[in-house]
């Protein structure tokens, strides 16, 4: 074995030794209860848009009245949905970081705020972004999954929103 072959080898084993040493990804149990966590969030928001959104269909189907109130209904009754989901994403969010700090930071909010957590959340959902708050570790599984179930569901929402107008809409 050259001198280079045994150098080359100590740099990999050195390498191999700090990537199972501590950091913030190598304790499965945390991404194993980020992951979790992401899923009943996940769930939980799906369903409450299932649910929500038939409601106001059966609702919005036997309200009285001028047929464009409706639609206005059903558009604050989607905001409320979607308000609602945040909220759920951000109690999540503000309770895994609350519980342990191995799951991860959020740059730019302070440790107990919860409304700002709640304020990041809306900025995921919405998949704004505005960059003004930036999560590190395990965490950042749980947001990426909140911007993508946002972007679905807010989707989901507008093509519930078109199927109502066109129904009440244009009946007046």
């Amino acid at each position: 074995m050259t001198q280079a072959t045994g150098m080359a080898l100590v740099e990999v084993s050195a390498q191999l030794r700090a990537l199972t040493q501590f950091d913030e990804y190598g304790h499965w149990d945390i991404n194993l209860a980020v992951v979790g966590a992401t899923m009943l969030a996940v769930a939980a928001c799906v369903l409450l848009h299932y649910e929500g959104l038939n409601l106001l269909s059966r609702g919005l189907a036997h309200m009285g009245g001028k047929r464009r109130r409706r639609v206005l209904a059903g558009i604050f009754g989607v905001l409320a949905v979607h308000v609602l989901e945040i909220w759920i994403f951000g109690m999540v969010l503000f309770g895994l970081l609350w519980a342990d700090g191995r799951f991860g930071t959020l740059h730019g909010i302070a440790t107990g705020s919860f409304f700002d957590h709640v304020y990041f959340s809306a900025v995921t959902y919405s998949t704004v972004g505005f960059g003004d708050v930036i999560p590190a570790g395990p965490i950042r599984f749980l947001v990426g999954t909140e911007a993508l179930t946002g972007f679905v569901l807010i989707t989901w929402s507008a093509s519930f929103t078109y199927l109502e107008m066109e129904r009440y809409w244009r009946r007046e």
